[in-house]
């Protein structure tokens, strides 16, 4: 049963290109990104925060076992999609447009499990995100994460041209590249698996081809 229209009482995100632009590349994935978010969800209990959720396009995928999505999406266009996606899926699941900083502030109560995807590229600065998220956590308790990382060579210069240059301004403040890894283990937490993989095929000079997917655990 969905319960998808808690509003937001903080800031908010006012981005009409890129909602429209995200709109749209939500429905059309390729099948490696939508492959990762299953996994990226796969296991998941009890009661969750989902960090920059965009359309929704998580929602579906949640499995039975998860009591309550809490969903922050800061764009209030992205975040109507949100609450038409929450409204037809089983899990429940509602929608907050406070921005995580905010929300974290004064967040009701402790998470099972944290899911980022796609979206600590685009915070304002990971670090501290990173570490409001660690004191949201129970002890035990997971972040599963599948986001964007900074790669070597030509495409590592390539991702530091974009992101100084129009890439931010364009995809909602997406920095190509960014240690996230590194970030989330500075934050506190412990990772227990993680792998690199390639949404984009290796030769396309795209600066978001190269992703982390990973599970992390707040140290009991």
């Amino acid at each position: 049963m969905a319960d998808p229209t808690t509003p937001g009482a903080g800031p908010t995100v006012d981005n009409p290109f890129f909602a429209a632009l995200w709109s749209r590349m939500s429905t059309r994935e390729p099948e490696t990104v939508r492959a990762l978010r299953r996994e990226n969800l796969a296991g998941l209990s009890g009661r969750v925060l989902e960090v920059g959720a965009g359309t929704g396009t998580n929602f579906a995928h949640y499995p039975a076992t998860v009591t309550e999505v809490v969903a922050v999406e800061p764009e209030a266009r992205l975040a109507d999609q949100a609450k038409g996606a929450a409204a037809v899926v089983p899990v429940r699941v509602t929608v907050s447009t406070d921005t995580v900083e905010a929300f974290a502030a004064s967040a009701p109560g402790r998470f099972d499990a944290v899911v980022c995807s796609l979206v600590l590229c685009s915070v304002d600065d990971p670090d501290v995100v990173l570490r409001q998220l660690f004191s949201l956590l129970r002890p035990g308790g997971e972040l599963r994460y599948l986001e964007h990382v900074a790669s070597e060579g030509a495409r590592g210069r390539l991702q530091r041209l974009a992101d100084a240059t129009v890439w931010p301004r364009l995809l909602g403040n997406c920095h190509a590249h960014r240690n996230t890894e590194r970030s989330i283990a500075d934050a506190g937490f412990a990772v227990l698996r993680a792998r690199h993989e390639w949404v984009l095929p290796t030769w396309l000079p795209m600066p978001v081809s190269e992703t982390a997917i990973g599970r992390a655990v707040r140290p009991a």
